[in-house]
This record gives C-alpha cells, sequence and structure tokens, in this order.
C-alpha cells in the first residue's frame, strides 16, 4: 500500500497511526501542502482525489480511498485485530462521537485552508490567525475532557486499556494545540491518554518529527 501523507497533516497522522497499530506495511509518498503553493493542488493530484486533501491511501489493487476517518474504518474491516473500536454498539458509539468531535468540529475550521484563506484572501495578521486557531482548540478540548469523565473509564487511553479510535485522533490534534502553544493543563483525561499513547511505538512512528518529509 501507499499512502499520500504530509508530516503535519493531523488527517494523515491518524491513517499513520491505525496502519502502525494493525501492523500494516506503507511506502509513504510525501506530498507537500505549502512549498510551491501546495503540491495538493496540481493537476496530477486532483485527478486523483477531487478534493485536494491528505490522506490518500492507495490499496494493493490499486483502488484510492481518501478521508481519514473513511480510511480508519475500511482498515478496521479488512484488518479486525487488534480493534480500534469497542465491541458494543453503544461503546462504539461513544468512540465514534469522541473521534468525530475532533475530525468534524475542531480539525476542520483551524485546518490549513482555512488559515491561509485567512491570511491572504481576509488580509488577517499571523497573531489574528492564531488567535483563531487557539479560540477553537479552547472551545473543543473542554468538551472532549467532559466527554472523557461522562464515559467514567479509568484508562489509561480514552476509552479504555488499549487505543481505540479516539485516541488515533486525539494525540495529533493535541500536537497541533501545542503547535500554538494552547494551554492542557485543564485536561488531566486528555493529558493520560496522550501520555498512554506516546509511550507505543505506533505512536512514535506516526508522529510528525520522525516522517522522512519532516527535514
Amino acid at each position: 500500500m501507499k499512502l499520500v501523507t504530509y508530516f503535519r497533516s493531523s488527517a494523515a497522522y491518524r491513517v499513520r497511526i491505525a496502519m502502525n497499530l494493525k501492523g500494516l506495511a506503507y511506502d509513504p509518498e510525501p506530498v507537500h501542502l505549502t512549498r510551491g503553493g501546495g503540491g495538493q493542488h496540481m493537476a496530477g493530484f486532483r485527478a486523483r482525489n477531487p478534493l485536494g486533501l491528505v490522506p490518500l491511501l492507495t490499496l494493493e489493487n490499486g483502488v484510492e480511498l481518501t478521508q481519514s476517518l473513511a480510511i480508519v474504518e475500511y482498515l478496521e474491516e479488512t484488518h479486525p485485530s487488534p480493534a480500534l473500536l469497542p465491541k458494543t454498539p453503544l461503546e462504539r458509539a461513544r468512540v465514534r462521537a469522541f473521534a468525530l468531535a475532533i475530525a468534524c468540529d475542531i480539525h476542520p475550521i483551524d485546518n490549513l485552508r482555512v488559515l491561509r484563506y485567512l491570511k491572504h484572501e481576509m488580509g488577517q495578521e499571523q497573531a489574528a490567525i492564531d488567535g483563531w486557531y487557539r479560540h477553537w482548540i479552547a472551545q473543543g478540548l473542554p468538551a472532549l475532557e467532559a466527554m472523557l469523565v461522562q464515559s467514567g473509564g479509568e484508562g489509561p487511553f480514552c476509552f479504555g486499556a488499549t487505543p481505540s479510535l479516539a485516541d488515533i485522533c486525539l494525540v495529533p490534534q493535541l500536537a497541533n494545540a501545542r503547535r500554538y502553544d494552547c494551554p492542557l493543563g485543564a485536561f488531566p483525561r486528555l493529558l493520560r491518554a496522550d501520555v498512554a499513547s506516546g509511550a507505543l511505538d505506533a505512536f512514535k512512528m506516526a508522529a510528525p518529527d520522525a516522517q522522512p518529509d519532516a527535514a
């Protein structure tokens, strides 16, 4: 398999974690999202993914999949061990709700294309853009922390003793929060899951600074 990726992309980061957790080998195909106007805007890439986003996973049969959570769910269905979703429908719904809160509510409005639009089309200064980013992080993380409190789980991961789709989404989001110096001290359960995840090789190998295009 081949994975179109960018070292700082949260969405690609999620897929890298999932593939590592499942022990699936892949060849990285880096696409730089800012250099030269952004490789994701090139006609060749747009032909493969009309949305012009990463990640993009090419399967052994040549079929290409897009959207990080759809890719992870595909991997879960085709390579079910180790499981990234709990056994019961209720537990799976809670994990998915947490993951979607990140992937649909927090991450999209702080994504690179939004930040670039604020800068270039809206004429905003970098300080205002950074403030935008921190505002939406500050809105989202308390809700995530509350979701873990409501779940009543004892960890060490978001929803139990093993990492799940929730942790796959959380770790990249916290990495981005740290890049923008967002305060995290008020979120002990999120940080507990982040520390537990960070101790695993699957997460370490997927980290942005461990990618070949990070240099």
